[in-house]
């Protein structure tokens, strides 16, 4: 019994150095927003502002069109979404419950592709969005992510787990396959989707090396990139507007995680995703 209790303390003891290890950096990003540009340079440095002030949330919002910003990064993001949603779960329904030719191929093809890194297909992809010119514009930001090889093995798998009996019921009943969709397994899969959700969206939001390149003037910049920009000054990086900034993009991922945080959790243990 002394043994297990013991194990018991050190489990907590490594998991809450764990969670300090990851909590400790927004922590810190949060509190030197806080504080003056000398501050935050200061030898040794200190976790909480002598003096705190709100000056660099002031020159965020002052220095950059964070209206503009801010709306085409929810745009962007919002739209990437709802296309995953649509397009992955329809094509991870197929590949679960149809068959069709080429099938096991095309499962084969998904599978290659999320084995390949971003940036191998980046000189390609900005090379079919400039050849249909959507450079420096808000569809040449979202097309290229409408689908991701990710929501779509993530809606297969979950789709498999799933009675195929509801497939078979739907068609006794008359029932066409986007009605059998749209009405029977489309409502089930709450737990999946909104785990692609918050995913999409974490990913779509901090998104930056493609806006960067794609987005060539300031009313088609995103928050990362305006950020990132407008954060360096003449001689060196502006910490307390860059944590400032930081902030400012973190808080609406943070608050989609906790609106749907019971969904995303059944949704990855009902998706054999581990």
């Amino acid at each position: 019994m002394i043994t297990k209790r013991k194990g018991h303390l050190w489990l907590y003891a490594v998991l809450t150095v764990a969670v300090v290890a990851v909590i400790a950096p927004f922590v810190w990003m949060v509190l030197g927003s806080f504080k003056s540009e000398g501050e935050l340079r200061q030898v040794p440095p200190t976790w909480l502002p002598e003096s705190a002030s709100l000056d660099n949330y002031r020159q965020l919002f002052s220095r950059l069109d964070f209206t503009t910003y801010f709306t085409n990064s929810i745009i962007v993001a919002v739209v990437v979404v709802a296309g995953n949603l649509l397009f992955c779960s329809m094509l991870g329904y197929a590949l679960a419950l149809l068959e069709f030719p080429g099938k096991r191929p095309l499962f084969a093809v998904v599978m290659a592709t999320l084995m390949i890194p971003g940036v191998v297909t980046f000189v390609p992809l900005f090379v079919l969005v400039a050849n249909a010119g959507l450079i420096n514009s808000l569809p040449g930001l979202i097309l290229p992510f409408l689908v991701t090889p990710f929501g779509v093995f993530l809606m297969r798998q979950f789709f498999l787990g799933l009675p195929r009996d509801l497939l078979d019921a739907g068609r006794v009943d008359g029932a066409g396959e986007l009605r059998i969709f749209a009405q029977i397994f489309l409502p089930l899969a709450g737990p999946a989707l909104a785990t692609l959700g918050i995913l999409t969206f974490l990913g779509s939001w901090n998104n930056f090396l493609w806006p960067l390149v794609v987005a060539q003037t300031e009313d088609h910049y995103t928050l990362p990139v305006a950020l990132a920009l407008y954060s360096v000054g003449q001689n060196s990086t502006q910490y307390g507007l860059l944590l400032a900034g930081s902030t400012v993009v973190l808080a609406p991922v943070l608050l989609v995680f906790l609106i749907f945080q019971r969904r995303f959790i059944e949704g990855i243990a009902t998706t054999g995703i581990k």
